[in-house]
C-alpha cells in the first residue's frame, strides 16, 4: 500500500489545494482532502478518480479539534503504516481578508487568526501525535504577509507571521524525531479560481507566467517531501520570475 496524504484547505480544483491533491494522488497516495464545501470536494474526487487516483473528501472546520482529528482518522484505512499516519500533511487553509485597523472589530481579528494560525496549530499538533514515531512531512502554506505587514492586511499578516513561527518551533522540536516540518512562502498571486474570480484583470496585467501556477507550487511541495533527511529545507519561498521583492 503506497500510503496516504492529507491536504487541509481544499476548495476549487483550480487552486493550490486542488493542485496539491492531484500531485499527491499522482504519486499513488490516497489523498484525504478537507474543505468547507461538499460540492467542491465531490468534484475534485471525481476528477482525481478519472485520472486513476484516489481521494476522500471530508467536510471539516479546521478551527475545531474534533474535526481535525476526524480528518486524520479518515486517512488511517489508507495508510502504509501500522500507526495509520499519513506520509505527508499540508495545512493550506487561509482567509486573506482586508480591513483597516480602525474599522476592525474584535471578531474580525479573532476569526482571521483562528483560520490562518490556530487551525495550523491544531493540524500541526495532530500531525505530530499521529506521525511520531516514524516521521513524515508536514508543510504549512505561507504568504508574503508571513514576512511583512501592511494595511489593510494587518490582521492577516499577524496570523500568518504566527503560523510561520509555529512551523519554525515545530521543525526544531520534531525534526530530530524525523518529522520534516517546512513553511512555504507564496510571494505572489496564485493563478487559481479564487484570485481570478475576484480580480479577473490581474492575470492579463501580470502577463505570461506573471502569477504562480498551482501545479508548479505543488511540484515544489512534493520536492520538499522527497528531500533526503541530511538536507532538509525549513523555509522555501516561491514567486514568479518577474515578481519584485
Amino acid at each position: 500500500m503506497p500510503g496516504s496524504a492529507i491536504v487541509v484547505g481544499v476548495g476549487a480544483s483550480a487552486g493550490l489545494g486542488g493542485a496539491l491533491c492531484r500531485r499527491f494522488a499522482s504519486e499513488g497516495l490516497h489523498v484525504v482532502a478537507a474543505g468547507r464545501t461538499p460540492a467542491k470536494l465531490d468534484a475534485l474526487a471525481a476528477e482525481i478518480r478519472a485520472r486513476g487516483g484516489a481521494l476522500t473528501g471530508v467536510v471539516a472546520d479546521t478551527t475545531q479539534a474534533a474535526d481535525v482529528a476526524r480528518v486524520f482518522d479518515a486517512a488511517k484505512p489508507h495508510s502504509a503504516r501500522a500507526s495509520g499516519a499519513p506520509e505527508i500533511a499540508v495545512y493550506n487553509a487561509g482567509n486573506n481578508r482586508m480591513r483597516p485597523l480602525l474599522e476592525m472589530d474584535d471578531a474580525f481579528f479573532e476569526e482571521t487568526w483562528r483560520v490562518a494560525c490556530f487551525g495550523g496549530f491544531l493540524v500541526g499538533r495532530e500531525a505530530a501525535r499521529r506521525m511520531l514515531p516514524g516521521g513524515g512531512t508536514l508543510v504549512f502554506t505561507g504568504a508574503t504577509a508571513s514576512l511583512r505587514a501592511r494595511p489593510p492586511f494587518t490582521a492577516f499578516a499577524s496570523a500568518k507571521a504566527a503560523l510561520r513561527a509555529l512551523a519554525q518551533g515545530m521543525a526544531r522540536e520534531f525534526g530530530p524525531q524525523e518529522l520534516h516540518v517546512a513553511h512555504v512562502v507564496i510571494d505572489g498571486g496564485i493563478d487559481g479560481d479564487q484570485l481570478n474570480s475576484r480580480i479577473p484583470q490581474l492575470k492579463q496585467a501580470r502577463g505570461e507566467d506573471g502569477m504562480l501556477a498551482p501545479d508548479a507550487i505543488a511540484d515544489a511541495f512534493w520536492a520538499l517531501h522527497a528531500q533526503h533527511r541530511s538536507a532538509w529545507t525549513l523555509e522555501l519561498d516561491l514567486r514568479p520570475y518577474k515578481e519584485t521583492f
